[in-house]
């Protein structure tokens, strides 16, 4: 099922994450809303995909959906070396509620020497320990989806997507004084502190933004800067 590594590399450093090649095989372990929404646009990308779930009730419903699917108990070593999970250059851990199989699963991913392990977290606290016993990279899909829900619900904001602690862009309708003016003219960047990446305007498709376009009513942007400032120049009027 997996190529074979010439060894465990020990871990050194400060830790990477190397993106996923197409075709290279990932292990998503469990298969709840999160994990088997992973494991299914990972196929759909024409990456090969095991998925592991201790419940009988969704690896039945996932047998169709992913290009292996297997029942076991993750948080067991022997488990996931006789699944070759060890083989694998990347795997997901998509259990959340369980933590302790959640910590226990990813120790052992890491135990076993796979490079690039991605964790699902309920807690900052839950976080910090998955980074501690080897994840590479934490995610918190709740947190970041509320945070994310809060901005557009808020008002002015379209969408939003969170790129650093103080970095954001932000999709947002163009603001009235800002229509039948070049962004060369209107100095956006100089004046509100962020950069018009793109524009759609109305009955077209998105494309790129210059120094010359022009926005039009009901116009949409995005744009990109410092949090405070992005939404600030969405609620301009």
């Amino acid at each position: 099922m997996a190529n074979k590594r010439s060894g465990i590399r020990p871990r050194t450093g400060t830790r990477r994450i190397r993106p996923a090649q197409k075709g290279e095989q990932i292990a998503v372990i469990g298969l709840g809303r999160f994990g088997g929404a992973v494991a299914a646009e990972l196929v759909r990308l024409n990456f090969e995909v095991l998925g592991i779930d201790s419940d009988g009730d969704r690896v039945q419903y996932y047998a169709d959906m992913l290009t292996h699917v297997v029942q076991g108990d993750t948080t067991s070593h022997e488990v996931l070396r006789q699944l070759g999970v060890a083989d694998f250059p990347h795997a997901v851990v998509g259990i959340g509620t369980d933590i302790e199989a959640s910590v226990l699963t990813t120790a052992a991913l890491d135990d076993l020497g796979v490079p690039n392990i991605w964790a699902k977290a309920v807690t900052k606290q839950h976080g910090r320990i998955l980074e501690r016993v080897g994840a590479h990279h934490v995610v918190f899909p709740e947190h970041d989806m509320g945070h994310r829900v809060a901005h557009v619900v808020g008002g002015g904001i379209l969408d939003w997507f969170q790129l650093d602690e103080d970095f954001s862009m932000v999709e947002t309708v163009v603001p009235a004084s800002l229509v039948g003016r070049s962004l060369g003219e209107l100095e956006i960047r100089a004046r509100h502190g962020v950069t018009v990446v793109c524009i759609k305007q109305p009955g077209q498709h998105f494309t790129y933004a210059t120094p010359d376009t022009v926005p039009e009513a009901g116009a949409i942007v995005v744009v990109a800067g410092a949090g405070r400032k992005a939404e600030t120049f969405a609620h301009l009027d």
